[in-house]
């Protein structure tokens, strides 16, 4: 018995998922180019978005996860129809599934004049106010980051910003936003960026130098674990106690088809890419999948389940999370507020 994992990248609204097989489009003009694509495609997604979406969150619960933060497109083309549809879904699944939202400007907040949109969604169910490569896509970073800032300052909402830039522009971003969160600490905690490659991009001095600021302004890290020509510090973000979550992202969409629905192989993952293959160290590696909730402290101490606890858990055909880890081993049955919802 783990603790239920949680996933804390991933769109809902918008998936390929449960279509016939197709692979991605070559990608022309960079993120302008896919935000022209999606221009196009949107409207015949929304036909059946609320449908998919369920699909997906059965994905999800079949790996053994019973939560989600999803990003949830607002901008001109659906306007506010993927949220609409999105949290009809959820309300579907709420005895079995629980979630929190992302008002996700994809085409950005300026680019395509989605402001209008974003401060209609904050008034809604949503958790989060995000945003994506505001220097890219937005030609601003201050003026992007200022208006995200105040709208969450304005409706209480936390902050989850797509940065995906690895030069002088991402880097930017990423001070600018901590001394934006320095300057309203109602933020410090609530505050999160989902990819972050430019960190990955740093010399060793800079990036212990950037997860230091980070773990000052309380600021998240949520990051798909890649691999490859780009690896992130996770190492350095524990050691400065950065929070590190994760997520699938995309499951089969048009930006990536590779998506499993399963958080713990990506907990298996970054057991591989820093070498955590010990069993202490495998043990460690369960937070990533989990949401930072571990059975056992560092010492061997219990400090999950205990009275009062939800009733949110895992059972896998594992000795010990050790193994989970490592094998990535299956999942049994899924419990979710008490019920077993898998």
């Amino acid at each position: 018995m783990l603790p239920a994992f949680k996933d804390m990248h991933i769109h809902l609204d918008k998936t390929l998922y449960g279509d016939q097989w197709q692979a991605v489009r070559k990608r022309t003009g960079g993120v302008k180019g896919m935000i022209a694509l999606e221009q196009k495609m949107l409207q015949e997604m929304l036909k059946n978005s609320t449908f998919k979406a369920e699909r997906m969150i059965e994905l999800l619960q079949s790996k053994g996860t019973s939560f989600a933060r999803s990003h949830v497109n607002i901008e001109p083309t659906s306007k506010l129809d993927s949220l609409k549809n999105l949290h009809k879904a959820l309300e579907a699944k709420k005895k079995s599934f629980g979630a929190e939202l992302v008002a996700f400007p994809q085409h950005g907040v300026f680019y395509t004049d989605s402001a209008t949109y974003l401060k209609e969604a904050a008034q809604m169910d949503i958790d989060f106010i995000g945003g994506v490569d505001p220097f890219t896509i937005d030609g601003a970073i201050e003026k992007t980051i200022d208006f995200t800032v105040q709208l969450a300052l304005d409706h209480k909402k936390g902050i989850d910003i797509h940065l995906h830039e690895t030069g002088e522009s991402g880097l930017n971003t990423v001070e600018y936003l901590i001394k934006k969160v320095n300057e309203n600490p109602s933020l410090k905690g609530k505050t999160y960026l989902s990819h972050c490659f430019i960190l990955a991009k740093l010399d060793k001095v800079k990036q212990e130098d950037m997860a230091e600021k980070l773990a000052e302004a309380q600021i998240g890290i949520v990051s798909t674990i890649p691999f490859g020509n780009l690896v992130m510090p996770i190492p350095t973000l524990y050691k400065h106690n950065v929070t590190v979550l994760t997520g699938n992202d995309s499951i089969v969409d048009h930006w990536n088809t590779f998506g499993t629905g399963s958080v713990l192989q990506k907990a298996n993952l970054m057991a591989q890419l820093y070498g955590y293959s010990t069993e202490f160290l495998l043990s460690r590696s369960l937070k990533l999948a989990t949401a930072n909730i571990l059975p056992l402290d560092d010492k061997g101490n219990q400090q999950w389940p205990k009275a009062g606890d939800q009733a949110d858990f895992v059972l896998m055909n594992a000795s010990c999370s050790a193994e989970a880890v490592s094998r990535i081993s299956n999942v049994e049955s899924l419990v979710y507020q008490g019920n077993a919802v898998y």
